[in-house]
């Protein structure tokens, strides 16, 4: 199989990313990280050091959208909940104002 073929797992390449996330405290920018650890892994530096930044950028989208995605649905179903609760006083309110018109005036 030649280096240009070559197809590596989507774990494979998580993993690989993770490693360099973690060595890069230790050394003083990403690219010595990522220097280091292609070797080890067989791996093209560019290639690498692209999978570190695509791993980075997934993992960014997907915790600051959790919370927000969670609170828009709450504020949905609030806002939902609100409109048919509105709803309800409306139709009490006419129901009970017809009622009192209906009444009989006693003095």
């Amino acid at each position: 199989m030649s280096n240009k073929s070559k197809r590596f797992p989507p774990e494979f390449r998580d993993r690989a990313a993770r490693m360099v996330l973690e060595e890069e405290k230790n050394h003083p920018s990403r690219w010595s990280a990522v220097m280091m650890i292609a070797p080890k892994l067989d791996i093209h530096p560019d290639t690498l050091s692209k999978w570190t930044r695509l791993h980075e950028r997934a993992n960014a989208l997907a915790v600051s959208d959790l919370p927000d995605r969670e609170k828009i649905r709450q504020l949905e179903r609030e806002n939902r909940e609100l409109r048919q609760a509105n709803e309800i006083l409306r139709k009490a309110s006419a129901y009970f104002a017809q009622a009192e018109l209906d009444r009989i005036f006693r003095p």
